[in-house]
């Protein structure tokens, strides 16, 4: 498989001995003397390019644009985004992002780590990830909130390409905010995950996925619990979906679907109330 090398290279990849990589992106919102939030940090590596995009409103934006292959086996990839206090930032990404098989046959991790600081709101928002057949895959997300922080979380995994089977993947998501933990599961999909593909957990559905809302106003007003898609009698074909409350306080809603256009149908219907 070839890659190809961004220009100039970037100083926070490197290379590893079994032909990995090693690459970190940084991401730091602060808000300036004018309560505007402004982008001290932004800095890119290896297959992160970080490219800031027309703000809206008083939301500043930024969008990750893959600039190589990744993750393949061997590579060891983190983001870390912070929005501190008061401000408003937007995290987007250009294309899905795929986890491919390496030279090697080791498995990749990417890690994740959000922090959102009092006052502040955080949308993280990129595509799917798309767990490619022979590829292995571990993932960690970590969200830090302020008890006063905002945040929208949206996670989309797809089993494998059209056509093929998918990888393994391993994924751990933790949410805590002022140090206590209001969602912390692990799941694991693919080759070596027993159990994965029965009526019991995805029943042949091939798209998986979240959207975490949370806030001081879910206090007040707490989210009811709802069905969505083939769960409240429609179309089985189009997936389903459940909206419910959590302690934090949040809205978690799950959802799963037999194709990545149509997990993202049931994730936009439950956000959009």
């Amino acid at each position: 498989m070839t890659r190809t090398v961004p220009r100039p290279a970037a100083p926070q990849a490197t290379a590893l001995p079994a032909g990995g990589l090693r690459a970190t992106a940084r991401i730091v919102a602060r808000a300036d003397a004018h309560g505007v939030t402004r982008l001290p940090v932004l800095d890119g590596g290896g297959p992160f390019a970080i490219r800031r995009i027309q703000s809206h409103a008083d939301q500043t934006r930024v969008c990750l644009i893959g600039a190589m292959s990744a993750p393949l086996g061997g590579d060891r990839l983190r983001i870390e985004a912070t929005a501190e206090a008061g401000t408003s930032l937007r995290i987007t990404a250009a294309a899905a992002t795929v986890a491919l098989p390496g030279r090697t046959g080791d498995l990749a991790t990417y890690d994740v780590h959000l922090t959102v600081g009092d006052g502040a709101r955080l949308e993280w928002l990129p595509e799917p990830l798309i767990s490619a057949e022979g590829s292995d895959l571990r993932m960690t997300t970590t969200v830090d909130l302020a008890p006063t922080a905002r945040l929208v979380f949206r996670e989309e995994q797809v089993l494998g390409r059209t056509g093929e089977r998918t990888g393994a993947l391993r994924s751990r998501l933790t949410i805590r905010q002022a140090g206590r933990t209001l969602l912390d599961q692990e799941t694991a999909y693919g080759p070596g995950a027993p159990g994965w593909d029965t009526s019991a957990v995805l029943g042949g559905n091939r798209a998986v996925g979240q959207l975490l809302l949370a806030g001081p106003e879910f206090a007040d007003k707490p989210v009811e619990v709802r069905l969505l898609g083939g769960a409240a009698g429609a179309d089985p074909n189009a997936g389903q979906a459940v909206v419910a409350p959590i302690a934090g306080p949040a809205a978690l809603v799950t959802a799963i679907a037999p194709d990545g256009l149509s997990l993202r149908r049931l994730l936009d219907e439950a956000a959009a109330g």
